[in-house]
């Protein structure tokens, strides 16, 4: 891998915990808003700069993203955002329920993710893959890390435990209980030896933010065709700001699906459906269901919770066989009518964060949620090593990256330095 060191823009250290936030493709328009309006001076405004208008504001509007610019430069104006113009490479620590897990904040070559080490397991969905492109080139800017896994390496893992020795530069704990941590990496000797390192990784695996990557793929090509000869391949905008996690230290959480409603059947069509492709359909039941094991699902429809269960051959390759696969190819596209689960808006997505409470209010009266097993970490790599991609939103991972602690600039025109007198780098280190 080429995972070169960054600098950015970051918060003051006093400012780290108000200003940082959950990723933008957490929130859905309702609850962003409902965000900012509580906490005007969180970093969401910028990455959903449509919070911050009437719910009939078209989100995609010019004036939405030259928003976000605005907001973003004002951060810098009143010192919130300080410039670090020192080449480093950030450890980022996040602690949830006692389990722990420390990745390398860097700037990843998109080539890398041109030509496949960097690995990719989703299609985007072109709309909010717009939204990103366009929200780069208002802003300048990457705003939010790519979160990437690699194999675990026992020697830079020894680096990454020498280098949490030092004083940590942000250390808080947000509303959800999880602590965040951040150590700067600057010495020039400590520098080479993380970049030698990652020479030794042979590829990485995209676990979350798909579209950011696709987004800053499709900014380098452009911006590379616009600089003609001038582009030497050295420029920001040829890499991409990610977190690299080992493996082994990440949690993959069940990643659930309603449909807004069931085509039309009634309970005794959908159940009658649901056996015609291959589910044994348990009983009514009051109590959510909830899988403990492959080949297991929940369903919540008509006022009530049933078991399913899979009993039919799975296909030999790592995608096809998965659970989410499964629910697609025999219930979603034949019984549902979803059969494009990424353009197809009567089907959305719930975290298992959220709970089964989430699923049965936004199914209602006339949809239809199912829970799945989550899928492994093995599952994610296995189907990237064989080129395969996944249904959308297969993957869901707590704890969540913070947006907002590491902003990198990539290109100076429309970037947050218009209009802002220039802040210096903190000392070094």
């Amino acid at each position: 891998m080429h995972a070169e060191p960054i600098t950015c823009y970051r918060p003051r250290p006093e400012s780290a915990a108000e200003f940082s936030s959950l990723p933008y493709d957490v929130f859905d328009r309702g609850s962003a808003s409902a965000f900012v309006a509580a906490h005007p001076s969180s970093f969401l405004a910028v990455e959903r700069p449509e919070s911050t208008f009437p719910p009939e504001q078209d989100m995609y509007a010019d004036e939405v993203y030259r928003r976000a610019h605005d907001l973003l430069a004002a951060r810098v104006a009143d010192g919130t955002l300080l410039r670090d113009g020192t080449p480093c490479y950030y450890l980022y620590r996040l602690v949830r329920a006692g389990r722990e897990q420390t990745g390398i904040v860097a700037a990843c070559a998109l080539d890398d993710y041109a030509n496949g080490i960097v690995r990719r397991h989703e299609l985007t969905r072109p709309e909010k893959e717009d939204d990103r492109v366009r929200h780069i080139e208002a802003t300048g800017c990457q705003t939010g890390p790519v979160f990437l896994a690699y194999r675990d390496n026992p020697v830079m893992e020894a680096l990454v435990e020498a280098a949490k020795l030092s004083d940590p530069l942000y250390d808080f704990t947000d509303d959800r209980g999880v602590r965040h941590t951040v150590w700067r990496v600057a010495r020039p000797a400590a520098v080479e030896s993380f970049r030698a390192m990652f020479a030794y990784v042979p590829c990485a695996y995209i676990v979350d933010g798909h579209h950011r990557a696709a987004a800053a793929a499709r900014v380098c090509r452009r911006m590379r065709t616009e600089g003609g000869e001038a582009h030497s391949g050295e420029e920001a905008y040829n890499y991409l700001l990610c977190a690299l996690f080992p493996a082994s230290q990440l949690t993959v959480e069940p990643y659930h699906r309603v449909v807004a409603d069931t085509a039309g059947l009634d309970e005794s069509g959908l159940v009658a459906a649901l056996e015609a492709a291959g589910m044994l359909v348990g009983p009514r039941r009051e109590e959510p269901f909830e899988p403990g094991e492959r080949g297991r699902f929940g369903m919540y429809a008509f006022g009530a919770w049933r078991e399913l269960a899979y009993v039919g051959e799975r296909p030999d390759d790592p995608a096809g066989a998965l659970d989410a696969s499964i629910l697609q190819d025999r219930v979603l596209g034949p019984v549902l009518g979803v059969w494009d689960p990424r353009e197809d808006a009567r089907v959305n997505y719930v975290g298992g964060v959220e709970g089964t409470a989430e699923l049965e209010r936004r199914a209602g009266e006339r949809g239809v949620a199912f829970t799945l097993f989550p899928t492994s970490m093995a599952d994610l790599m296995a189907v990237s090593d064989a080129g395969l991609l996944m249904p959308p939103k297969s993957t869901w991972l707590e704890p969540k990256l913070r947006s907002g602690l590491f902003i990198r600039r990539v290109s100076h025109r429309n970037s947050i330095l218009d209009g802002c007198r220039k802040r210096p780098a903190e000392k070094d280190e």
